[in-house]
């Protein structure tokens, strides 16, 4: 008897040894298609972030009875006994110096996308209530569904399996976690007389982590235009709802009389930024306007940006925008490419308190944007920027009468992956890190001669490691034909090309990154 149960012993251990061998061999993942929040490109499992999510998601079991409880906890007995991966900061080298093909930022594993199927297949059974997709039960209201089914599309985490955006859709991301540490940034939203302010008011709601740190403040201009008061006021007491009390006629030189609608902006603005930052006593503001369209990590990205922005002298203000953002000629897979820019490109965007105490006092009657731009306000400051856009706009119609929006604003892509920034190492976009590694970078690259050469160098079949190539300008009729063909913005602003740092403009082709650059003995703008 004796024996016959050594024999056994001996055969469980077996079993035992070989079940425990294939679950340590598997916590290494291949690499797959992203799937959503709680893996790194090339990395292991978070395991950490996992049971984090898992256990805001078990919490909700008693009340809301979203998922399975025997599902949960078949989830959380597959990661509760790995231990999280240190994560090294990346360099600035290791950020730039990324190829064509990285994901980064993007968070993959094919384990997580067989578990995240198993939820759906419950969902699709009825044994999952969908209150996410209805958004019921949620703090910031009810939206009409068929609205919501207009306006958002979803953020697709994997090509088959788009997800709601509701209110509830970062409740329970591992990166939105807010302490008391945290500076309030206020988000303050321009509307004139457009009633789709709805669109960008629900995104809002929809990607906000925390009302309290992100209070949402509308300015209203043109009087009490009848619909949009009725849609803010909809809103209730979700937002601040201030007015801008001088509707007076401005008076203009007669050759700008058309242009009238500017002053008219211009004096919103500097009435709605004083209110904001005197009356409210707000340190932190974004400006959105009433067309824009956010990205599902719009919120973390100013969040994580605030930090530098206050210590760093030399950036002035932080943009959710590219100018140059379409599809083509950007990296569509650098999702957490950040860069300066001498460009202030607006369209979403963050300044201080500081700033604004420096500018209130000589604010322009009109053109505030271009004003910006001018060398007395920016002072050789930059602005932090995307490679890919965190915003966009609908504004078909407007002060610039649409022209502007057809022939380019509704081409820029914006960036449908969330990146963790707060967990990211941004040091590398401080003045003294970045500008040793991005003149080495741009002036260490493959000289080409003309736009025909480097539009053929870039259509060869692709090498092991990307070759990136770099075209001189010599003066502004240099840079404008081979900005037209090479189809990015031609146009100056202060002697200050779009998106450009030293007087560099980044862009992709075809896999490979390419600058437009004047000669290395640059050394200003020339207005």
């Amino acid at each position: 008897m004796s024996r016959l149960f050594k024999k056994f012993y001996i055969f469980a251990l077996f079993i035992f040894g070989v079940f425990f061998y294939t679950m340590i061999k598997n916590i290494g993942l291949p690499e797959s298609r992203a799937v959503g929040p709680l893996f790194r490109a090339n990395s292991k499992i978070d395991t950490m972030a996992i049971l984090k999510h898992l256990d805001n998601l078990e919490e909700e079991i008693g009340s809301q009875k979203k998922y399975s409880g025997a599902l949960l906890s078949k989830l959380k007995s597959k990661f509760s006994t790995v231990d999280k991966p240190p994560q090294k900061p990346r360099t600035s080298k290791e950020v730039l110096g990324k190829g064509v093909g990285d994901k980064r930022g993007v968070l993959e594993s094919d384990k997580l996308l067989a578990l995240q199927k198993e939820l759906q297949q419950e969902a699709h059974a009825g044994e999952v209530r969908s209150d996410i997709e209805l958004g019921e039960n949620n703090n910031d209201g009810k939206k009409n569904k068929k609205k919501e089914d207009e306006f958002a599309n979803g953020e697709v985490i994997d090509e088959h399996t788009p997800v709601k955006n509701d209110h509830d859709h970062n409740k329970h991301h591992p990166s939105y976690v807010y302490s008391d540490e945290d500076s309030v940034i206020a988000v303050l939203v321009f509307v004139c007389d457009r009633p789709s302010i709805k669109r960008s008011l629900d995104k809002l709601f929809a990607y906000r982590p925390s009302e309290k740190k992100f209070p949402i403040i509308v300015s209203q201009d043109c009087g009490s235009h009848v619909a949009t008061t009725q849609v803010l006021q909809s809103y209730e007491d979700r937002i601040v709802h201030i007015k801008q009390p001088d509707l007076s006629e401005i008076s203009v030189p007669p050759k700008e009389k058309k242009m009238q609608g500017y002053f008219k902006i211009a004096r919103h603005y500097g009435w709605a930024l004083n209110y904001t930052f005197n009356i409210l006593n707000h340190e932190n503001v974004i400006i959105v306007e009433d067309d824009i369209e956010i990205a599902p990590d719009f919120f973390e990205y100013f969040a994580a940006t605030l930090p530098i922005l206050k210590k760093d002298p030399s950036i002035w203000c932080v943009s959710a925008w590219n100018d140059n953002g379409k599809p083509k000629r950007i990296n569509e897979t650098a999702y957490d490419l950040l860069y300066r820019s001498d460009f202030f490109p607006g369209l979403g965007w963050m300044m201080t308190k500081t700033l604004w105490t420096e500018l209130m006092v000589k604010w322009p009657r009109g053109y505030w944007d271009d004003w910006m731009r001018e060398p007395a306000q920016r002072r050789d400051r930059v602005c932090i920027r995307p490679e890919i856009s965190r915003s966009s706009t609908f504004g078909k119609e407007g002060v610039s009468l649409g022209t502007y929006y057809m022939n380019h604003l509704r081409f820029i892509k914006l960036n449908d992956h969330f990146v963790p920034f707060k967990s990211l190492d941004l040091s590398y976009l401080s003045k003294d890190n970045y500008d040793v590694e991005f003149v080495r970078r741009v002036y260490s690259s493959q000289l080409v001669n003309s736009v025909t050469e480097l539009l053929a160098v870039t259509s060869e079949t692709p090498k092991p490691t990307p070759v990136e190539y770099r075209l001189i300008y010599r003066t502004k009729v240099d840079f404008r034909n081979f900005a037209k063909k090479l189809e990015i913005m031609e146009d100056f602003r202060a002697g200050v090309p779009r998106t450009a740092y030293r007087g560099v403009v980044p862009l992709f082709i075809n896999g490979h990154r390419c600058y437009l650059a004047p000669g290395a003995n640059w050394e200003s703008y020339q207005p």
